[in-house]
């Protein structure tokens, strides 16, 4: 379907996934490295991406809905799939950039599935030159498949977090590769790190905010974001019940986050460092701001006096969201928090994708935008953000 009110608007579709060729990394590791960087392994009859080649980072599924056939593919039967059975989309650029053109999507962000939504699963390997090349070796293969993309496609690069020492120089690699964001865990304290709130972060947020890179907060960037998938849902609940309560209480996760990093104080420091909840939807951020707001009148005189703002006017100033298959309640989002705040985002191609009629739904929830609005939130707002030059 045809959507006429999109038509001249080169729309960025603000989140998508990679499911990794087997040799992304084997392919590019440096001598005596072949066997322990990330691939997979098959044991037991099960593919399993593994590190240090016995560490298990994850099942080497096909991380997509869309079959090769071209259908969506509802409820659990992904969870059987291989990368054979996938949409080549869901890996290969050209195949990619075939169905963008065919949705009418001019550009996609994109991350990652095997290490975790926020490269939470490198942490597997206890070898930490292992870990340093893993991460550079994914950063330098998501800049190779910008380019081949022609600049339609833009990765997020990972941020190894796990070692301060290597993260501000890795950040600088990533501005250099023309990567146009960070991605990074939203609960490195679930490894025994400091939370994001503590000073020691501070040289992220600093080296950050001087490359303008926003950072990224994926959904399930974290093991106790994943552990509450899992653990939400009843037992007695069937598999696809668990599945469909288990995404939608993900979503709700980074209000979470979103509230840490604003009352730690973190964006009162760093007043220029932008952050975006990605995947996360956009119906619930107007009550968390009346909620962040009314608590902190609730507080210990004194106890938020490291906040010179309300915590909604943070958000106003440098938090971004996406949204996807919301058909309501973006009018209120927006005059929350602005219409400049958000993007439109697919999730191709994992299972609560938009596919194949992407602009549908996008049709439906901005009927009552007017059109400046509506250019930004499917597009502007985005190249702006990352910095992403727009064809003339």
């Amino acid at each position: 379907m045809t959507h006429s009110r999109f038509d001249g608007l080169c729309i960025i579709d603000a989140d998508t996934h990679l499911t990794e060729p087997h040799d992304l990394w084997k392919s590019r590791a440096p001598k005596g490295y072949e066997d322990r960087v990330p691939q997979v392994r098959e044991k037991d009859g099960v593919l399993n991406w593994t590190i240090d080649e016995t560490r298990v980072l994850a099942r080497a599924l096909a991380s997509g809905v869309v079959a090769a056939s071209g259908e969506k593919v509802p409820g659990t039967a992904f969870f059987g799939w291989s990368i054979d059975d996938v949409h080549p989309a869901a890996y290969d650029v050209d195949a990619r950039l075939a169905v963008m053109d065919q949705q009418h999507v001019w550009a996609q962000i994109v991350y990652p599935n095997s290490v975790g939504f926020g490269g939470q699963r490198f942490v597997a390997s206890g070898d930490d030159t292992l870990r340093r090349l893993s991460v550079e070796i994914y950063n330098d293969a998501m800049a190779e498949l910008q380019e081949q993309s022609g600049n339609r496609l833009f990765p997020m690069g990972i941020v190894p977090w796990w070692d301060m020492e290597l993260v501000v120089p890795e950040v600088e690699r990533i501005k250099q590769l023309g990567l146009r964001g960070l991605n990074t865990s939203s609960a490195p304290h679930d490894h025994g790190f400091p939370d994001l709130g503590d000073p020691h972060w501070d040289p992220l947020w600093e080296v950050a905010t001087d490359l303008g890179l926003p950072i990224n907060f994926h959904i399930g960037a974290s093991d106790s974001s994943m552990a509450w998938f899992g653990s939400v849902p009843w037992p007695s609940l069937n598999d696809n019940a668990k599945l469909g309560l288990g995404s939608a209480m993900m979503y709700l996760n980074n209000a979470g986050v979103i509230g840490n990093m604003i009352y730690s104080g973190v964006l009162e420091r760093f007043p220029a460092l932008q952050i975006v909840s990605v995947e996360s939807g956009v119906g619930w951020i107007p009550f968390l701001l009346k909620a962040l707001d009314y608590q902190v009148g609730e507080m210990t005189p004194g106890s938020m006096d490291h906040l010179s703002m309300a915590p909604s006017e943070y958000f106003k100033r440098q938090i971004h969201a996406c949204f996807w298959f919301e058909r309501a309640g973006i009018d209120e989002a927006i005059e929350s928090i602005g219409a400049d705040h958000l993007m439109f985002e697919t999730d191709f191609p994992h299972p609560t994708c938009l596919y194949p009629n992407m602009l549908d739904y996008a049709d439906a929830a901005l009927q009552h935008v007017d059109d400046d609005a509506t250019a930004g939130i499917m597009g502007l707002n985005a190249a702006r953000l990352y910095n992403i030059p727009l064809p003339t």
